[in-house]
């Protein structure tokens, strides 16, 4: 009996299969639906150049280039603002309580991101004031909007990244001294900020691992020398390392030693 509706559904389903292909498939063989007069009598993709000297892109090819940049934008923010050293050191503090997944991920990361819209308020404000108000305004033309925008982004990720990482990569891409930031092109000032970043974050997440690693060790000591072997010491610990991290108000003193940690424009 079970097989046999099995099979029943299975025929069904092909029923409610070969009508959607009846129903869609004339739609895209039929000719009149995708020709230009359709369309306005506008090709999907055009570029054309205006009266001022600038360029004028079709609506498909802006929303393409949008949706483009919206796949980036992730990246954009996790390489060029202060989001990963945040989110490394509450990972690394996290880790060093003991607590698990508590505060979970979710809260982190809107911590770090929530921090870095903070710390990058004054880089924010000076590329809209500066570069997004002409830009809408007309004023500047899309290359060198984006020119000036990255500059902004530079001047911060320069401020705040090691001089040995930037001769590093320097010295790997076969280039010679640079004697002022502008002369630094961005595809040097990028990957040393983020070597920079992960190395200050573990520095700082090593400077919070050692009080709670004191009290493991300490914790561990007791329960060995009264013959407890079987109690967790990691279990009678974390009460203790709550107790001192709350004490001594841990999150105010962990975010705004974080946040006195970069360098502003």
């Amino acid at each position: 009996m079970m097989n046999l509706l099995v099979v029943l559904k299975m025929i069904n389903l092909k029923k409610y299969f070969k009508l959607v292909l009846l129903t869609i498939l004339p739609l895209f063989f039929h000719a009149d639906l995708f020709s230009l007069e359709t369309l306005g009598g506008l090709p999907a993709v055009n570029v054309e150049s205006n009266a001022n000297g600038g360029t004028t892109y079709s609506l498909s090819l802006q929303i393409l280039l949008l949706m483009s940049f919206l796949t980036v934008l992730p990246s954009l923010v996790l390489g060029m603002t202060s989001f990963t050293r945040i989110v490394i050191v509450m990972s690394i503090l996290r880790q060093a309580l003991g607590t698990q997944q508590t505060p979970p991920n979710q809260v982190l990361i809107a911590l770090a991101l929530f921090l870095t819209f903070f710390i990058m308020a004054p880089t924010f404000n000076k590329v809209y004031e500066e570069v997004g108000l002409p830009y809408m305004n007309g004023d500047i033309q899309t290359p060198e909007a984006l020119e000036q925008a990255s500059g902004e982004f530079k001047n911060f990720m320069i401020l705040n990244t090691r001089e040995s990482d930037i001769s590093m990569f320097s010295e790997i891409a076969g280039k010679e001294e640079f004697y002022t930031k502008e002369d630094i092109p961005f595809s040097i000032a990028l990957p040393a900020f983020i070597t920079s970043e992960l190395k200050t974050a573990f520095q700082i997440g090593f400077l919070l691992f050692l009080p709670f690693l004191v009290i493991d060790m300490v914790v561990a000591s007791v329960l060995m020398s009264l013959g407890m072997m079987m109690l967790s010491p990691m279990l009678v610990a974390l009460p203790f390392k709550i107790l001192l991290f709350v004490l001594v108000d841990g999150w105010s003193m962990t975010v705004g030693s974080l946040v006195s940690t970069f360098v502003s424009q």
